[in-house]
């Protein structure tokens, strides 16, 4: 069964809601970005989910993805309990001053070693923001449910 919701109804608010749940409840992600040439780049990182849906990734400066997401800063993330999955794509950035440090708290929360690798030379945080989603459970008793959601709503 597959639900493409593209109309906004509150049943496609409370659906946003568990997708936000699903995802906050998860640690790790995989990140895809996108190289100089356009070839896809991916790694796994540790993820905070806020409440509203942003998700926050701590890495260097220097590495693929953060070049990759400054360039060019379209993104995809995947995260997964068991035979559910949300795919995300977005648009990602690195916040700075206020906003940075709210961000990092969302970070620390789930990770309070995260505070420790403040220290680390070159080390920032990346927010990505997610404009469509999809939620798969390949566990469901009547086949699997696949719902689509546009996320773009309220912004």
């Amino acid at each position: 069964m597959i639900l493409c919701l593209d109309a906004v109804t509150e049943r496609d608010a409370m659906r946003e809601s568990q997708l936000i749940r699903f995802v906050q409840r998860q640690r790790l992600g995989v990140v895809s970005s996108l190289a100089p040439d356009g070839a896809p780049q991916s790694a796994v990182v540790g993820i905070a989910t806020s409440a509203v849906g942003e998700i926050v990734f701590d890495t260097l400066g220097t590495t693929r993805k953060a070049r990759n997401l400054r360039r060019d800063p379209r993104v995809s993330l995947v995260v997964w309990e068991n035979e559910q999955t949300v795919q995300l794509d977005g648009l990602a950035d690195e916040p700075t001053g206020a906003e940075r440090d709210r961000l990092r708290e969302v970070y620390f929360a789930a990770y309070p070693d995260g505070r420790e690798r403040l220290a680390w030379p070159g080390l920032t945080h990346f927010r990505i923001v997610p404009i469509w989603g999809r939620f798969s459970d390949f566990e469901a008793s009547e086949g699997p449910l696949i719902v689509e959601l546009d996320l773009t709503r309220g912004r």
